[in-house]
């Protein structure tokens, strides 16, 4: 057999293994942040499937580099699993939305959408309690005496992430039939109705 399809055939197994260990840990085992633990799954399952397939002289044809290139793939595969599947359904609100018009029947009024947002997304999905959680394990922010504050870490971040919606985002963003740049600068028009600020 070729080195080619013993690679696929590797492969293969490693996707198996990821989706089983991914499934065992989300059904049974605490989770901080739903990405870094599907990234840690994926780490977990390169290691176990290379370490099977070497022990059983599986790759004896490929040199260290080819060994070292393909977990390279598997763990780059990993991460888009990671990013594009378990991450985007926990965070996504496109799918939020998509599942709310299921679960009222197929249909909204346009004009309740606001509603929708403030008054069921955040409590449903628990969003505020969701991202500070996952700022906190991130390194983003502290909370020290009811504030919440950012971390150097989070200065850093907030700063390039402000950067690039400014300079590298799309200026002629279709939205509801219209283009516009209102997203490369969300706060030109933000008013603070009362003042949360930490003092």
């Amino acid at each position: 057999m070729n080195k080619y399809l013993r690679a696929l055939l590797a492969s293969i197994v490693f996707v198996v293994a990821l989706l089983v260990i991914y499934y065992i840990h989300m059904r049974n085992f605490r989770v901080n942040v739903v990405f870094y633990a599907t990234i840690l799954d994926a780490v977990i399952a390169a290691v176990l499937v290379i370490g099977a397939f070497a022990t059983c002289g599986w790759f004896r044809e490929f040199t260290g580099l080819e060994v070292a290139q393909l977990v390279l793939i598997w763990l780059l595969g990993g991460y888009a699993f990671a990013i594009s599947v378990p991450t985007v359904i926990d965070r996504s609100l496109s799918f939020y939305i998509l599942e709310k018009l299921e679960q009222r029947g197929g249909g909204i009024r346009e004009d309740a959408f606001r509603q929708v947002f403030t008054e069921e997304y955040v409590r449903e999905h628990h969003l505020v309690e969701v991202r500070l959680t996952e700022q906190l394990q991130s390194g983003t922010i502290v909370i020290q005496d009811g504030c919440v504050k950012l971390t150097p870490w989070g200065v850093r971040l907030a700063t390039f992430s402000r950067f690039y919606r400014k300079n590298l985002l799309p200026t002629h963003r279709l939205l509801m039939g219209q283009y516009t740049d209102a997203l490369t600068d969300p706060f030109r028009n933000s008013v603070m109705a009362t003042d949360y600020r930490c003092h």
